[in-house]
């Protein structure tokens, strides 16, 4: 029986790239899968391929940045599934990318009310629960940029600077409540926003040839093994899946 089996994974951003991998990852472990995202058709649309292959799986509407629209997603998950036993804070904007001089100001702060204020949202929706029951694991999606400042990414390295000061913030407040808080910086991924960062011609990042950028899988296999007692060493902190020993740590192969 996989560790996994029947417990309840709360995914935000669940709509394509990680989040929608990292889905099928928990799914195919026997898990249940609560789909988060503004596009319901394509929850949907994910939800059927997974209870097509025996998974059990709940699409709900939801804009994290609005908390209402978050707190009653993780109600239709407890009704549905008892529990929420993960939740992988995914939801995460970089568009539009611009030099601070150029940018607009209600597109810069809607970057922030997701990617920052989202995930505080969506912790603070399943924490009830969670300290109820005593137990919980909590994963948010951070980045290099958490750390390190990149041109026209003034939004996303600022957002995601408080997103691993948050991290560490419920960390200190809910370990000894049988909570963990951890987040997963994976490196360069093969989604959409890194057709969005190319096509913007701005830092180095944009120029990286697409074939480094790690596979969608790789990171739910990462997420997995947060999820499981891996996750255990870096309560507080950032998995960095940066380097071949983190690589071989989660079981990924190495170049």
């Amino acid at each position: 029986m996989s560790k996994f089996t029947n417990k309840t994974i709360f995914i935000t951003g669940a709509s394509r790239g990680i989040g929608a991998a990292a889905a099928r990852f928990f799914a195919a472990g026997g898990a249940h899968v609560v789909l988060a995202a503004r596009s319901i058709a394509a929850l949907q649309s994910l939800a059927t391929e997974i209870e097509g292959t025996g998974g059990q799986a709940l699409a709900v509407a939801c804009d994290v940045a609005d908390y209402g629209q978050v707190d009653a997603a993780v109600a239709k998950a407890m009704d549905r599934f008892g529990s929420v036993d993960v939740l992988i804070n995914n939801a995460g904007l970089i568009e539009p990318i611009a030099r601070i001089e150029d940018s607009d100001p209600a597109a810069w702060a809607k970057v922030a009310n997701v990617n920052l204020t989202g995930a505080y949202n969506a912790l603070r929706a399943v924490l009830p629960g969670m300290v109820r029951r005593k137990t919980g694991t909590v994963i948010n999606i951070s980045s290099g940029a958490a750390t390190g400042a990149l041109e026209g990414w003034s939004h996303y390295c600022a957002t995601k600077a408080g997103l691993l000061s948050l991290t560490r913030c419920a960390d200190k407040e809910l370990r000894e409540k049988g909570i963990r808080v951890m987040g997963l910086s994976p490196g360069t991924v093969a989604t959409e926003m890194q057709v969005q960062i190319r096509a913007s011609g701005i830092n180095p990042v944009s120029q990286l040839d697409p074939g480094v950028h790690k596979p969608v899988e790789w990171i739910a296999q990462a997420l997995g093994y947060l999820a499981g007692d891996g996750g255990d060493a870096y309560l507080g902190t950032d998995f960095v899946l940066k380097t071949e020993e983190a690589l071989r740590e989660v079981g990924l192969p190495v170049s």
